[in-house]
């Protein structure tokens, strides 16, 4: 579908003018980028190196921890994620809901109410049998490390068993631009597709002819087509655009100029960027691996030093005089072995090692706890018993949620909430979800995950211990209470679903 003129008198650029503007703005944001690369390729070595390259080309498989000699940051990069994961979408879960919006009167929030909860069943449902926890937990591993991740929210094949496929969008493939608003809503994905790939997803008419007949000609399992993706907003909606690169087509013979592979509009963006932290004046953002980066580069090297350390302990260091008979090449210190000497010569003998490492452990506990402390693993201690009573669990989700509050905010609104509306727009792209506006005034959204019950809980604490303090003060004071509306107020606070709740009776004028 063609993006239609800017006004009634504009006239649309031809397709070569429009993909070179769209090449150049590529260009410019990966000059931008750039900066980062040689930062995120280091916080990746030491905390994540299983993860792509940006620096250097890695091959899937490959070894990637020569460099790594202390585990503590992979062990928490991977524990900060997973409590993540289960703390903002869980999975199989109701991590969120709609509800009938404050503009809406009383009996349309009672006829509304089986509605969006039938939806919200419905996207729940998609959201379980589809690979979004899988491809969740990724992006959250690209966040704690790098600090921004990308999310790719498609719809799949009809036919499939969900409608939603999600693919964590590698950050070493997505340059990013932000918007007017400070949203990373501008996105530009370079991938490498073989041509049975490019073909399921463009078509085959898509690639030019003479590069078709190359690639079919050299029948290559390696090849590889170079596709610039570009998502930019365009009004309320976003513009869509698909460019074939050809100056990187793995050898395939195209033309010089590169080619509009298709083009259509979303009102929803497919990608959903997000990031860690911001500071001002940046696009990408930092990651608590950044903050800890120092302490877990030098633990890898105290680590590195005592291992060098107790293999010189183990086989030790010697010493011989040149007198003509030992050979020092010829020596092996194996247990029964003869070492030969010459006559009143000292032979082969033991050299004191003058390095003392009796304070590296010392230094390893302080930088290990440090780095735990950093990626948020020590929060209250360690559980010290099977179980817990209730009082540090709230304490526990209490100081979750501090820790978590600022961070917790900037996901909820770059990542939760368009997640949210990008899986209602397929739903009603299928037909399983009717034309609502999802604005905060007819319908809103409700966070259901355990760190938005968390960050409710301070408020149903002091309603509780309001309304347990007014029934202390006798009947006159419980007669100013209305117990339905509290009872409806504390279901909300607590995530019920609104089918629960009677109707409310209508007012009668006195």
């Amino acid at each position: 579908m063609r993006t239609p003129p800017s006004s009634p008198h504009a006239l649309p650029l031809p397709d070569d003018e429009r993909t070179r503007k769209i090449l150049q703005r590529y260009a410019s944001a990966c000059a931008q980028r750039s900066i980062w690369e040689a930062h995120w390729q280091e916080c990746c070595d030491f905390a994540l190196p299983l993860s792509a390259g940006f620096t250097q080309r890695l091959v899937p498989g490959e070894r990637r921890v020569d460099r790594l000699f202390d585990g503590t940051a992979p062990d928490a990069v991977e524990q900060l994620a997973a409590s993540l994961l289960a703390s903002l979408t869980p999975p199989w879960s109701r991590w969120f809901g709609l509800n009938p919006g404050p503009d809406l009167k009383p009996e349309e929030r009672q006829t509304a109410a089986p509605l969006l909860e039938k939806i919200t069943t419905a996207a729940h449902n998609h959201l379980d049998r589809s690979n979004f926890a899988v491809e969740m937990h990724q992006c959250l591993l690209d966040l704690v490390t790098c600090g921004t991740a990308s999310l790719l929210v498609e719809e799949s094949a009809p036919g499939e068993i969900s409608c939603l496929r999600f693919t964590a969008a590698p950050l070493s493939e997505v340059v990013l631009e932000e918007g007017l608003e400070g949203r990373l809503n501008v996105t530009f994905r370079r991938t490498a597709l073989t041509l049975e790939q490019f073909q399921q997803r463009f078509g085959a008419e898509a690639l030019p002819e003479s590069a078709l007949k190359a690639a079919l000609k050299a029948d290559d399992p390696n090849l590889r087509l170079s596709v610039v993706e570009a998502v930019i907003p365009d009004g309320p909606a976003y513009r869509y655009m698909a460019l074939l690169a050809s100056e990187n087509v793995a050898g395939v013979g195209v033309d010089d100029r590169p080619r509009l592979l298709t083009e259509g509009r979303f009102g929803q963006s497919p990608f959903i960027n997000f990031r860690w932290m911001k500071a001002p004046g940046e696009i990408y953002g930092r990651s608590p691996v950044m903050k800890a980066l120092p302490d877990i580069k030098t633990v890898n090297k105290v680590v590195e030093l005592v291992l060098k350390n107790a293999s010189i302990a183990v086989t030790g260091m010697w010493q011989a005089d040149d007198d003509g008979v030992l050979n020092p090449a010829t020596i092996r210190l194996t247990p029964g072995t003869i070492i030969p000497k010459a006559v009143g010569s000292a032979g082969l003998t033991p050299l004191s090692n003058p390095a003392r490492f009796d304070v590296s452990q010392l230094m390893l506990d302080d930088l290990r706890r440090r780095i735990r402390h950093a990626l948020l693993i020590d929060q209250l201690g360690p559980v010290a018993g099977s179980r817990m009573t209730a009082t540090e669990v709230v304490t526990r989700s209490a100081e979750m949620a501090r820790l978590l509050g600022a961070t917790y905010g900037r996901l909820q609104s770059e990542l939760l909430t368009p997640l949210i509306l990008r899986i209602l727009a397929i739903l009603r792209r299928r037909g399983e979800c009717p034309d609502i506006a999802v604005d905060g005034r007819l319908i809103e959204i409700q966070h259901r995950s355990p760190l938005a019950q968390a960050q409710a809980q301070r408020d149903v604490e002091a309603t509780l211990h309001w309304l347990e303090t007014a029934a202390g003060l006798g009947p006159e004071a419980l007669a100013i209470i209305d117990a339905p509306a509290a009872a409806r107020w504390l279901g909300n606070a607590f995530g019920a679903p609104p089918t629960l709740f009677r109707p409310t009776p209508p007012v009668t004028p006195n």
